[in-house]
């Protein structure tokens, strides 16, 4: 009898001792959260979206080519950026040292090494396609890009993407709340 309860109590002492390491560890996917510093939340190129967006109107499928046919909106390549700042032509008025960043990539043969803002969790699928041909514009999920500057966080309208805003926004719309529209 004295052996059952020994075996019972080293097993409560293992549970209670395992039980807060598991809340802490962090959930397949995430990153583990990074202290905010300038440095990590800052972009290589600060490009002011309010700039292009805003004041050349610059349509948003411009730059994220791939957001009406793809799963994913695509990050701007450097031969788009180079298309309007080549030598001699938009020297970029506001931020000039900037463009002189995006003609040494171009130059070098080197992509920009943008940093990713707007990421769903990895079990989820978000295709773009699906959104746009539905006609979902681009600032709900976004925010109003065109007077936002340089990105450093997601805008405060995305809801942190997360499932509770994205289903209202499938009841709002009468879209498919089938757990298998976003989660296959």
């Amino acid at each position: 009898m004295k052996r059952l309860w020994l075996v019972a109590g080293i097993g409560a002492v293992a549970l209670i001792l395992t039980v807060p390491l598991l809340g802490s560890r962090q959930a397949p996917g995430e990153a583990p959260e990074a202290e905010a510093t300038q440095e990590n939340l800052s972009q290589p190129i600060q490009f002011p979206h309010n700039t292009h967006a805003g004041q050349w109107l610059i349509d948003c499928q411009y730059c994220h080519f791939s957001a009406e046919r793809s799963v994913d909106a695509g990050i701007p390549p450097v031969e788009t950026c180079i298309g309007c700042h080549r030598e001699g032509l938009i020297a970029g008025r506001t931020i000039p040292e900037e463009v002189v960043k995006v003609r040494e990539h171009y130059n070098s043969g080197t992509p920009i090494p943008w940093r990713r803002i707007y990421k769903v969790s990895d079990h989820v699928h978000f295709p773009h396609m699906r959104h746009v041909a539905a006609g979902v514009t681009c600032q709900s999920c976004h925010g109003e890009v065109q007077e936002m500057g340089v990105l450093t966080e997601m805008a405060p309208q995305a809801g942190n993407l997360k499932m509770g805003w994205c289903v209202s926004c499938h009841v709002e719309r009468g879209a498919s709340r089938d757990c298998t529209v976003c989660h296959y």
